[in-house]
């Protein structure tokens, strides 16, 4: 087994790698550095006795190590370090925010050409002055050493903080710059520990491949849905939180009804009398995401999103004389016109399959079909709303005469069985009597599921709705039944059982992401990246009264174009020019990743593309 490398940078008398060189086992190598030459060091005899100890006990010592030029010092073969540790870095005297800022953005980026793959940096810094909210108090941004988004630059990320004590390394003696009499002031101490990146790229949209029919096809994915096909996240290898939560429900649902669990291969054409769909109409139809089909008969081997056969897992598509060419802005044109073959649109809910179901003629009343898979929908960007997230659907039949009481039964078992999974991971002084509700709506007949949220987390400050619940009496073939049909969605019951604060952690390509999840246990999520930064930019632009604006779009364009790090859009005010009466509108955008380091330069370009892409496609002029 290869050793385990420890890198000390910025030592001052050397007294913390003489205490953590007593703590090492006999795989682990010490590398204690620092800037000094040997000659300023004879004054200190603290200095002295410390580094005789750690030449005794074989430690390698260097001086004159300057840690923002760390390649310089170790050649290729020697590097890979699995801790590098830097203790209360400063420039120096009275040197500002900004310069000891730049101190540590040059470190963290001299850090990353040395650090293992899963190597750790870890920086202790004076209390506030790191800018977290692990800090107390914190301080003004502004005011701040900005440590989360120095690392950025280095492509490091905030990974766990906790306080600095010097009781923790006996025989620890911080000393002041340079090893002046002068030492820091450690009461309210931290330790940030920062552990790489995955690379924040410019992912291009895949190409998938399907077949309809005997024909072939190939589709780009939408620019806003990048890297969400095809993750098989309810499949059978799967050990997401998704498909576990998914398998809870269905198992304790099974304790209380028969189950036939459903393959989401429908036929690409559902029925054209979709009453029983309330909503599938023409304002549900414009949210959806479209996209066209073109005739491929290239290898699939060659594609980068690789080789959907069951295409019915994630299109849709529609009559071609129900739609028309484009869905309009406001859904108007949806009554008109034709559509090509090769038109589709992503599944935007799962309730589209629901007639295809009911009108087996061996559809078994009583037992509750169930139906899960992943659906798209284009939406404004709020903390707990998703373009992208797996549903379950739940289908029982049963006779009219008994709706009252199979109902009922239903919605008191999914009650019983969402409280249970909910107090899990809720502390017990948080915990209420029940965390669900069923509202009815005002036809008197549907429900939405709501769950109070307030104890959950501060960021939560609505109840969530996390489903439906639709009763419907519409079968041709089984005139004498009724329906309820209960929708789920399955992402947002997820963050609230795990307490996932963010809904984009459920995508990550990480794979820190994982190991939290023990199979058996259910525990509150601790993220692998904490406390990433906020970039604030704000755009104004004239628009065309006459031709509108599509703020739906708007909100689709900087999900798409900022890889979904825009985790806000904010209206800011209204204008219009006295003279030419042209109306100008200003909004907010405030940057922020979940698992990823991002930096200001990328936020800027980011922003700077999101200037043009909006004057192409929204037809506004930024000002």
């Amino acid at each position: 087994m290869a050793p385990r490398r420890l890198l000390l940078v910025g030592e001052g008398n050397f007294s913390f790698a003489a205490a953590l060189s007593e703590t090492l086992d006999q795989n682990t190598r010490l590398t204690a550095t620092c800037l000094q030459r040997p000659a300023e060091l004879t004054r200190d005899p603290v200095a002295r006795e410390n580094l005789r100890y750690l030449r005794e006990r074989g430690i390698d010592v260097r001086f004159g190590v300057d840690c923002t030029q760390l390649t310089d010092v170790f050649e290729l073969h020697d590097r890979e370090f699995n801790q590098i540790y830097f203790n209360f870095p400063h420039c120096g005297r009275k040197a500002g925010v900004a310069k000891n800022r730049e101190l540590l953005a040059k470190f963290f980026q001299s850090c990353a050409d040395v650090l293992a793959e899963e190597g750790e940096v870890h920086v202790a810094l004076c209390r506030g002055q790191g800018g977290t909210p692990a800090d107390k108090p914190q301080r003004e941004w502004h005011n701040s050493w900005q440590v989360v988004a120095m690392a950025a630059l280095g492509g490091l990320i905030l990974s766990d903080v906790y306080p600095f004590s010097c009781k923790a390394v006996p025989g620890y003696k911080c000393t002041g710059y340079r090893s002046q009499d002068k030492s820091f002031h450690v009461e309210g101490a931290l330790n940030h520990v920062f552990t790489r990146s995955l690379p924040f790229e410019v992912s291009q949209p895949r190409i998938f491949r399907i077949k309809v029919g005997n024909q072939w096809f190939s589709f780009p994915e939408p620019e806003a849905l990048v890297g969400k096909l095809n993750r098989g996240f309810l499949e059978a290898p799967s050990c997401h939180p998704i498909k576990t939560i998914n398998e809870k429900l269905i198992a304790e649902l099974g304790k209380a009804f028969p189950l036939k669990r459903l393959k989401c291969s429908f036929p690409l054409l559902p029925q054209e009398d979709a009453s029983v769909l309330p909503f599938w109409n023409c304002d549900f139809l414009s949210a959806a995401f479209w996209i066209s089909l073109h005739e491929d008969n290239s290898n699939s081997e060659s594609l980068t999103g690789g080789t959907l056969q069951d295409v019915e897992d994630f299109l849709v598509s529609f009559s071609e004389l129900s739609l028309p060419k484009n869905p309009g802005r406001d859904g108007k044109e949806a009554c008109e016109g034709t559509y090509g073959q090769a038109k589709v649109c992503l599944r935007p809910s799962l309730l589209v399959h629901v007639q295809d179901v009911i009108e087996v003629p061996d559809f078994l009343s009583g037992s509750l079909h169930i139906l899960s898979g992943p659906v798209f929908q284009k939406c404004h960007i709020l903390p707990f709303t998703m373009p992208a997230f797996h549903e379950t659907l739940f289908i029982l039949g049963f006779n009219q005469n008994l709706k009252d009481g199979c109902l009922q039964s239903l919605l008191d078992h999914l009650k019983g069985i969402l409280d249970s999974l909910l107090t899990q991971t809720l502390l017990e002084s948080s915990k209420l009597s029940s965390l669900v509700e069923f509202v009815l709506q005002s036809n008197g007949k549907d429900y939405m599921i709501r769950v109070k949220t307030h104890n959950f987390s501060p960021d939560c400050t609505e109840d969530l709705i996390i489903g439906s619940v639709t009763t419907s009496a519409t079968s041709v073939i089984h005139k004498d039944q009724c329906f309820v049909f209960v929708s789920m969605n399955l992402d947002l019951l997820a963050m609230l059982v795990w307490c996932i604060s963010d809904w984009r952690m459920l995508w990550t390509f990480d794979n820190r992401f994982l190991k939290n999840f023990v199979p058996g246990k259910i525990e509150p999520f601790k993220s692998h990246s904490l406390y990433p930064p906020c970039y604030v930019h704000d755009i104004s632009f004239w628009i065309d009264e006459k031709k509108g604006f599509d703020e739906l779009e708007f909100h689709t364009v900087a999900r798409a174009v900022s890889q979904d790090t825009v985790i806000s859009i904010q209206f800011l005010s209204r204008f219009q020019h006295p003279k030419t009466q042209q109306v100008s509108l200003c909004y907010r955008l405030t940057y922020q990743t979940c698992d990823k380091a991002l930096t200001q330069q990328q936020v800027a370009s980011m922003q700077s593309q999101f200037r043009k892409e909006i004057q192409q496609r929204l037809y506004v002029i930024p000002r």
